[in-house]
């Protein structure tokens, strides 16, 4: 054994409670850093050469905190309100960290123990958000990854009703494909890239009046124009607005077209953790596929989510993989035929973790504070002459611009003053350049938004 290596060995405990005081340091002190650096400070160091001869485990420790450390963003702290970015609660860094210690890679049954605890991980998340037992779940890396397998299946379903499967014939012998959608997220096109469909074959469909949820009228007419099988592509909580289509009426067309039926529900399935909210959940056990992240608002560390389905059949069709090594298909597969990876990090664990620590009642509660601190920021932007709403507050997203010329470089003027107290992304609503501010870390309360507000009209009046 290499000596350096060796030597890390023997005083193992040591350098795990080093690196125990490091994360430490970092996670206390979140409150006190800029939220993202200044340019001058985040910019990449000098390269170093890859060392011939290693100094350990204690000097590359050193050497991140000196280094890397320093340029990192504040992005498990709670007024990091890019993307729609959770953070990571007690419990699933725990999980996370017992994820590496423990090193699985359960994806077959010869050695079942990490996938045994991960159905148990979905069946709990399917409780969650309000599924029935139809549904089987598998953990993939994001919602990009569970759009893509959800899709994949629904290609598989394509198949199945012309009598062929794109699996073993080539997507060519499905002929033309129409995915319809509203509003649907970037990664939907991807998904449609990757599995040989082509972005071409997405259909926007009018939306409602003033809204991103699809119109179920007009996506009738649109199933009725084309008769056929087809996929629909609802959304559960769009990335601007967090709006959501009428599940239930989409739901209601298939008795008179013949479609499949998945639903991004990337954050938006979390709004049925909350009574007041979980009506725009309804319909969603409808689905024939669901995309749920975690590494949003369940806080669990990236990289993690999770894909639902109604029909695991067509699932294994599409991503059986035939290797005596890896067992057989089975009557319940092992996750090696469920995604497009052969192997992956146990990531049901931090899941596991945080939902056996605090439960539904605990992530409810989380979900309903950042909603309220969502509706808190909305209200005080909303007071101020300078900025102006683009769209309700409907759940955790508040979408906002200048009042007068926002062009692209004064909201980037804008966006790069708060940076250090906050860090919102910026989109386009309505043909208008705009920010968003997105709520979704377990820490985050009134006071973050008082900082966050005040960050915002100080640097929205100077812009002025």
């Amino acid at each position: 054994m290499d000596r350096t290596l060796a030597a890390d060995l023997a005083c193992l405990p040591d350098l795990l409670d080093a690196t125990r005081r490091a994360a430490a340091e970092a996670l206390v002190t979140l409150d006190e850093r800029p939220v993202v650096p200044a340019p001058a400070d985040a910019g990449p160091p000098a390269p170093e050469p890859l060392p011939e001869h290693g100094d350990g485990t204690e000097a590359a420790l050193d050497a991140f905190r000196t280094r890397w450390a320093p340029r990192f963003s504040a992005s498990a702290g709670p007024r990091y309100l890019g993307f729609v970015t959770g953070g990571a609660t007690p419990a699933a860094l725990a999980g996370d960290w017992l994820t590496s210690a423990h090193d699985q890679n359960s994806n077959s049954a010869f050695d079942g123990a990490g996938q045994h605890l991960e159905r148990e991980t979905t069946g709990w998340l399917r409780t969650l958000f309000g599924l029935s037992d139809a549904h089987t779940g598998t953990f993939v890396s994001g919602a990009t990854l569970s759009n893509t397998v959800g899709l994949a299946i629904a290609r598989e379903w394509l198949g199945e009703r012309l009598g062929v499967s794109p699996a073993e014939d080539g997507v060519a012998a499905l002929g033309p494909v129409r995915v319809l959608s509203g509003a649907p997220h970037s990664s939907i096109a991807k998904a449609l890239s990757v599995l040989g469909l082509g972005r071409a074959c997405l259909v926007r469909v009018p939306t409602l009046p003033g809204r991103e949820a699809v119109d179920p009228a007009a996506l009738g007419r649109a199933l009725a124009d084309a008769p056929g099988p087809a996929v629909v592509v609802a959304n559960a909580g769009t990335v601007n607005t967090v709006d959501f289509d009428d599940l239930t009426a989409l739901a209601a067309l298939k008795e008179r077209h013949d479609f499949w039926l998945h639903t991004d529900a990337a954050f938006g399935a979390f709004a049925a953790l909350s009574p007041a909210h979980a009506h725009l959940t309804a319909g969603l056990d409808a689905s024939d596929s669901v995309c749920v992240d975690l590494h949003k608002w369940l806080n669990v560390p990236y990289d993690s989510a999770v894909q639902f389905t109604r029909r695991r059949d067509l699932q294994a069709r599409v991503f059986a993989n035939a290797a005596a090594y890896l067992g057989p298909l089975g009557d319940e597969p092992d996750l090696v035929h469920l995604t497009p990876e052969n192997s992956h990090r146990l990531r049901a664990l931090a899941a596991w973790f945080t939902l056996r620590a605090y439960g539904r009642a605990g992530h409810r509660e989380i979900v309903e504070r950042d909603i309220d601190c969502a509706r808190v920021l909305g209200a005080e932007l909303e007071r101020d002459p300078a900025l102006r709403l683009l769209a309700p507050v409907r759940l955790n997203v508040v979408c906002f611009t200048l009042a007068a010329a926002p062009t692209p470089q004064r909201l980037a003027a804008l966006r790069e003053a708060v940076a250090a107290e906050v860090f919102v992304t910026p989109t386009v609503y309505g043909g208008t350049p705009a920010l968003r501010a997105a709520f979704s870390n377990w820490r985050t309360t009134h006071a973050d938004v008082r900082r966050a507000a005040e960050a915002l009209r100080t640097a929205a009046k100077e812009i002025a």
